[in-house]
This record gives C-alpha cells, sequence and structure tokens, in this order.
C-alpha cells in the first residue's frame, strides 16, 4: 500500500470516529470504535471497519448507522478538503473475536 493510501485510510478512520462520537445516540453500556477504512484503489468506495463491545449489540448498531448514512457522508464531505469524498458503507470488524476463540481454543488443548 503506497504511503498516500495509508494517510487516507488514517484520515478517514478518524474523521469518521469523531463523526460518530458526536452523532451518534450513546447508549449505556455500549462501546463503538472504528477500527480502519479501506479505501478503494479508485477512491469512489471506503469501507470503514468498526468494533462494538458488547458483540451481541453489533447488529443494533450497524442498523442504527446505517439509518444516518446519508448525515455521516454528507459531514464527511464537508469536513474533508478532497475530490471525490469515498462512498463509505460499515462492516462490524471480528478480528477480537476471533482471536479470542482461538486463544479460547488453544487454552483448551493445553489443558
Amino acid at each position: 500500500m503506497s504511503e498516500r493510501f495509508k494517510k487516507l485510510n488514517d484520515l478517514l478512520r478518524d474523521e469518521v470516529a469523531k463523526i460518530l462520537l458526536a452523532e451518534l445516540e450513546k447508549e449505556d453500556n455500549v462501546l463503538v470504535t472504528v477500527i480502519a477504512a479501506d479505501v478503494s484503489g479508485t477512491l469512489e468506495h471506503a469501507t470503514i471497519k468498526i468494533s462494538v463491545f458488547p458483540p451481541d449489540k453489533a447488529a443494533e448498531v450497524l442498523k442504527k448507522i446505517g439509518k444516518q448514512i446519508y448525515n455521516i457522508q454528507q459531514l464527511l464531505n464537508e469536513r474533508l478538503a478532497m475530490r471525490p469524498i469515498p462512498k463509505i458503507r460499515f462492516e462490524i470488524d471480528t478480528t477480537e473475536e476471533r482471536a479470542s476463540q482461538i486463544e479460547e481454543k488453544l487454552k483448551n488443548l493445553n489443558n
């Protein structure tokens, strides 16, 4: 990955995180973290990976974000001084959950 795409991914991740922190309705006992952004080679699309704790609330949070995607995109358009602004979509990052499952299996092998 080129340095330019790395910087763009980092910028997009940070800006989306700020927008979600300000715009997403706060729910008790739910933590939403923006893990990464992955911009396509054409700069037209970007996938924003989020982590939700507790994991059983992930679908609900993703649905709420989906309802606000237009507003999130508009705020991003205002904040970034680049064109085109990638059209964003969100997905749940399950890396930590999978790592936890692998850890548990390894622990069971040792016992």
